[in-house]
């Protein structure tokens, strides 16, 4: 029986629990042939004493490999691996073959190359100092409220309904909740036909591109644009042309001389704070972009990721509220005002369209998280929302100035910048160095931050970087800024 002490390898340490262990070692011999069908096993005490773990431990493995269908008990005989196990089949294992390992590729093929990659992130170190891309400070969210309100609802007899299936567009709840607000701090004069609860903005641009877009169709974005909305359009085979961005958004002049040469299915804008250069979308270029749709019949994506925050003025009414023609698609997350992992967004359109995205959503996703919804619709109707926003727009506004100032007096002429109006990030060009090499150093000395590769185009390498204030406390930025002068010093 010090066979079974070779067979069964424990190690406490391990997240998975010890019987587990035990009974997948035991299931993986069956698979390989080691141990064979009919054989009879020790029994639990026996085990137990040979492994010398307790006999709890292995009645609990056992129960495992019995639930499981791998062993059976014979009452006054023992217990013995079952006999009628069809789909396994032991073999002699060849010298130097990997036995129980899963594939690592598929036998089927599959075409790699169309594949259009996106960063795979993970959840940051919190013990990491870190100049994101532009994110909410998560430690300001009001989440003993939203727990509060969920638990709350939970409870009551008239929201039980919410942890069914529903509609593919959002509880009516959030999007009634919605509408009035966005017509109250947007000028969208709209009903709750017109919103469609999302996952996030990424959702809703991913919904319209799939709509919209057939392979080969021209789509339009910024130079440079958010990158993820490139990669999304390239994802349903557009064809991307590229408009140049200057120091007051897209260039609509070039984008008119573009619309005569050449068809266009949609464009991409990012009218508040573009990504990644942060500049805002003046008054005179938003009103001639909606008459060059109206004229050449294209779609907008407007994405207002970050309307609530300015700082240095009110900002500009969305195209969307002055689109008569109904060529706008009004795009919108409440992720920066909760936290980022709060995966709730919202797409504003003729019903015609909301009603066809709502059919695509359910190929790909049932519904949204419903009773999650409904307790941030009651965040909004309750107050809190509102007073959270007025709240962190002024910490940020602070840490904006600060920030600001960190890089000017520390950094000087090694990076060049504009303060913006608003949103959480600065566009930051690095003079001297190349900036790969920059975010390579500073990380080694703790500090960790994009080193612009994601912002670069097929043509460009701006050597910039999205530099994100809002997370970092006053004394965090301080940490921060030192440390990049050290590295650029």
């Amino acid at each position: 029986m010090n066979v079974f002490r070779e067979l069964i390898t424990i190690d406490k340490h391990q997240d998975v629990p010890v019987y587990l262990q035990i009974s997948n070692a035991i299931i993986h011999n069956i698979r390989r042939g080691t141990l064979r069908r009919g054989m009879k096993l020790p029994g639990s005490r026996e085990l137990a004493g040979l492994l010398s773990i307790h006999r709890k431990t292995m009645l609990a493995a056992y129960d495992e490999l019995m639930a499981q269908g791998w062993i059976e008990m014979i009452p006054r005989k023992g217990t013995f691996v079952v006999r009628d196990l069809p789909d396994i089949k032991p073999k002699k294992i060849k010298a130097g073959e990997d036995v129980g390992q899963y594939p690592t590729k598929t036998l089927f093929a599959i075409d790699e190359k169309s594949i259009v990659h996106f960063p795979q992130g993970n959840f940051p170190d919190p013990n990491i100092l870190c100049i994101n891309d532009g994110f909410p400070d998560i430690r300001l969210a009001p989440t003993e409220l939203f727990l509060r309100e969920f638990r709350s609802l939970a409870r009551l007899r008239a929201y039980k309904k919410y942890y069914q299936y529903g509609s593919a567009k959002g509880p009516t709840y959030l999007r009634e909740t919605l509408a009035p607000y966005l017509s109250d701090t947007r000028g969208l004069p709209i009903t709750p036909a017109n919103v469609l609860v999302t996952k996030g903005a990424q959702m809703g641009i991913y919904l319209t591109a799939r709509l919209l877009i057939k392979p080969g169709d021209n789509v339009v974005v910024g130079e440079p644009s958010y990158f993820a909305a490139t990669r999304t359009f390239q994802h349903v085979g557009a064809q991307i042309l590229r408009v140049p961005v200057d120091e007051n958004g897209m260039d609509v002049e070039a984008l008119e001389r573009l619309c005569k040469k050449k068809r266009i299915r949609l464009i991409y804008v990012i009218p508040h704070h573009h990504h990644p250069t942060t500049v805002t979308l003046p008054p005179d270029r938003r009103i001639r972009l909606l008459e060059l749709a109206a004229h050449y019949k294209f779609a907008i994506i407007e994405d207002d990721y970050d309307y609530d925050f300015h700082y240095a003025s009110n900002p500009i009414l969305p195209m969307a509220s002055l689109d008569h023609h109904g060529n706008v698609i009004y795009i919108g997350t409440l992720s920066k005002t909760l936290a980022p992992s709060i995966r709730v967004g919202f797409m504003v359109a003729p019903e015609n369209f909301i009603n066809a995205a709502a059919h695509l959503r359910r190929a790909m996703d049932w519904q949204g998280d419903s009773m999650m919804e409904v307790a941030i619709a009651e965040l909004y109707r309750n107050g809190v929302m509102g007073r959270h926003i007025k709240k962190v727009v002024k910490i940020y506004h602070e840490r904006r100035d600060h920030f600001c100032q960190l890089m000017k007096d520390s950094l000087g002429e090694k990076v060049t910048f504009k303060i913006p109006d608003g949103g959480m990030s600065i566009w930051t060009t690095f003079n001297s160095g190349k900036l790969t090499q920059i975010a390579e150093k500073a990380a080694k000395k703790g500090l960790v931050f994009a080193d612009g590769t994601l912002y670069n185009t097929h043509k460009t390498d701006y050597n910039a970087s999205r530099m994100g204030f809002a997370s970092l406390q006053l004394k965090e930025q301080e940490k921060a800024i030192a440390i990049l002068s050290e590295v650029l010093s």
